[in-house]
């Protein structure tokens, strides 16, 4: 990667990691506040869901701010009301407001990572955009795990102690985009293919990533619970969920250069299957702090990777003019998995107990294994055309970093293989448009 492509990352990585603290940090502390104030958890799961809800709600609307005032503005615009949201949660501890708060802190959380992810596009070419996404991973992954290890902070002073941490965070994420003079890029409108043209190109795709989104969310917004009712400290909660991300993190890529030499659709069937067995497995073994840490490392590695195996599933079918059409409805087919996963999975906990959430966690593993098993019945399963990039795009606009040069390629070389120009009837599938940095999404003003 050359100095001057690495200057154009800097600000908005360094951003990303400061904002990404501050996030992590916030996705458990509202589960184990609630529930010391005596919420219950399927009050617990609706604020949990209202988060992801500003997030589809941003992925479809956010976009259009850019184009009015710029990327720096916008971000700012964004981190102010992040800061200003959790600001308010700290001073007032109730349900229906935070929901409101919840779901505000989705939009522009949502807005943030679609500032960040378009800077980055706007400053790469393909050739190295897989490298770029690299950095981008470990900034967001490194930033997870340091913010679930902040969860001590909350013992630390008042109540509103570590909201105050959390805002200050997010106000010192803006200073790298605000002071560091760039051109402003901004992008067109994301026009992402309906679900119903996603799901006749690649029904394993959309399960996969919507049961992804069900999983993720139960882990970020339900975990934490079960962690505190087990009668873990918050600092131990934070050490957990801090292995819970490493274990997203450094599985993928075996998983992914696994599901590279084989058949993907069984990489996700037998990863299903494992992360049943674990769920299962956990309950059934106790709570041994050093056997719980093994096994929830396991299964965040488990959860993590269906998404980008997924996407990389269905980018096998897909053809090359329509990829990042396809990532950007996959990413929200994820995104309303992950708002409808805490108001389906607090009644079994409710009715359950603790264990619940990995009896719900597992029978999700079992249902997907199973859809996956039916689905190699009634077709046969793609043949890898590229290889697996991890992702774990907040944007319809960052779907296009998983879209690298090898990946528009090997699709342009299947498609003669299965047309599909009649599901994708816009896109020619012999004459695809391949993904430059001079397309015309990407347009730049100056400041």
């Amino acid at each position: 990667m050359s100095r001057q492509l690495f200057s154009m990352a800097l600000a908005p990585l360094l951003g990303l990691f400061i904002f990404g603290i501050g996030n992590g940090f916030l996705m458990s502390l509202v589960t184990v506040r609630l529930d010391a104030a005596g919420e219950s958890a399927t009050t617990i799961g609706w604020i949990s869901a209202a988060f992801h809800a500003g997030l589809v709600i941003g992925a479809l609307f956010s976009d259009r701010i850019l184009l009015r005032i710029g990327h720096i503005r916008a971000y700012a615009c964004f981190g102010a009301l992040v800061a200003v949201t959790v600001l308010a949660q700290g001073l007032w501890v109730n349900a229906e407001f935070w929901f409101v708060m919840r779901f505000l802190c989705g939009w522009a959380t949502l807005g943030v990572y679609l500032v960040i992810e378009s800077w980055l596009l706007s400053a790469s070419d393909p050739k190295v955009r897989g490298r770029l996404l690299a950095l981008y991973m470990i900034a967001l992954y490194g930033a997870g795990v340091i913010g679930q290890l902040l969860l001590g902070v909350a013992d630390i002073g008042d109540d509103s102690a570590a909201f105050m941490v959390i805002a200050i965070l997010a106000a010192l994420s803006i200073l790298p985009l605000g002071l560091i003079p760039r051109v402003s890029p901004l992008i067109e409108h994301a026009e992402p293919l309906s679900p119903w043209r996603l799901i006749t190109v690649t029904p394993t795709g959309v399960i996969g990533c919507f049961v992804a989104g069900l999983l993720i969310s139960a882990v970020y917004s339900l975990l934490p619970l079960y962690l505190q009712r087990s009668g873990l400290e918050l600092s131990d909660v934070g050490r957990m969920m801090a292995l819970v991300i490493l274990g997203g993190m450094l599985l993928q890529y075996p998983i992914g250069r696994w599901s590279d030499r084989h058949d993907r659709q069984m990489v996700l069937i037998l990863t299903s299957v494992a992360l049943a067995a674990l769920c299962f497995g956990l309950l059934w073994v106790g709570d041994g702090p050093l056997l719980m840490a093994g096994m929830l490392f396991l299964i965040g590695g488990s959860v993590f990777v269906l998404y980008p195996v997924s996407i990389s599933h269905a980018a096998d079918r897909a053809p090359a003019g329509a990829l990042v059409r396809m990532s950007q409805g996959l990413l929200l087919i994820n995104e309303l998995g992950a708002t409808f996963s805490p108001p389906l999975i607090t009644p079994v906990m409710s009715r359950l107990g603790n264990s619940g959430l990995f009896m719900a966690m597992g029978g999700l593993g079992i249902t997907l294994a199973l859809f996956l098993l039916w689905r190699r019945s009634q077709r046969p399963a793609p043949i890898p055309v590229a290889p697996f990039t991890s992702s774990t795009s907040h944007s319809v606009v960052g779907a296009e970093l998983v879209v690298t040069e090898a990946l528009v390629q090997g699709a342009r070389e299947h498609e003669h293989h299965e047309d599909l120009s009649q599901v994708v009837p816009e896109v020619e599938t012999a004459h695809p448009d391949p993904i430059t940095p001079d397309d015309t999404t990407l347009q730049a003003r100056p400041l």
